[in-house]
């Protein structure tokens, strides 16, 4: 089964996403869109492709969600990602492919969708609990789910311990989205359609903490791998059936 990722190569970070994946589906194989020649290919190659991860990276660019005043507390932007990344969100919506985002792949996706970022945490609301990297190593907090979720019903805890690397989160959530879980300092630290267990929307969940570096064994890991692995099996079956002409 092929799952596209928006990058998935160029530092050993980038490697960890398809090992993770594979503990759920072994016949998982990444299709790394960062490769190709150019944005319109890329989107070519995602149709081709039975769900789609967007994983961590660079600081999004804030004039991307109308707040280029931000860009002083930002690190260096990556706007051939910014572009990649925003036309796979585009094409994603429209044939409905099931959608991860991880870290900036939260963030990325909901500035797509309408919403805006806290550009810089320890600016913004201090530094109560920890949510950057120290000394080149994941913080960790806890966090809360919200009830009705879907990051719930597949992880089965009320609450949980998350590893942290960001300095950037959701400021304004956009509209389509409900929060999924939460940090104790309010910062949302998960989301997905604000209707999606009631189905009508392709499966779409956004965290923003990085599973593929914890424990497999925290639900908070392995039920996202699970479950998305399943969304995306029953994505390319469904649309195995459709390529495959009725016999006569």
């Amino acid at each position: 089964m092929k799952i596209a990722a928006s990058r998935a190569s160029g530092s050993d970070a980038y490697q960890r996403y398809l090992p993770w994946l594979q503990r759920a589906d072994a016949d998982v194989e990444l299709c790394d869109l960062w490769t190709a020649p150019d944005v319109p290919t890329a989107v070519t190659l995602l149709r081709d492709c039975a769900g789609l991860i967007l994983t961590g990276g660079p600081d999004v660019a804030p004039d991307r969600y109308g707040q280029p005043e931000k860009a002083p507390l930002c690190g260096e932007a990556d706007l051939r990602r910014d572009d990649l990344e925003l036309a796979l969100i585009k094409e994603a919506h429209e044939i409905g492919i099931p959608v991860l985002g991880i870290c900036r792949g939260a963030q990325i996706l909901n500035v797509a969708y309408g919403g805006t970022l806290i550009a810089d945490l320890p600016a913004a609301i201090g530094t109560s609990i920890e949510h950057r990297r120290l000394l080149d190593e994941d913080s960790s907090h806890d966090v809360a789910l919200e009830s009705g979720t879907v990051l719930k019903r597949i992880s089965r805890v009320l609450d949980g311990t998350i590893n942290s690397a960001h300095h950037q989160a959701v400021e304004r959530l956009a509209d389509p989205f409900t929060a999924a879980a939460v940090s104790p300092d309010g910062v949302v630290e998960a989301f997905e359609f604000g209707d999606a267990t009631l189905g009508g929307k392709h499966f779409l969940l956004a965290v923003q903490w990085h599973p593929e570096r914890m424990d497999y064994d925290n639900p908070l890991s392995h039920a996202i791998a699970e479950h998305f692995t399943a969304e995306c099996l029953a994505f390319e079956t469904l649309l195995r059936g459709k390529r495959t002409p009725p016999r006569a």
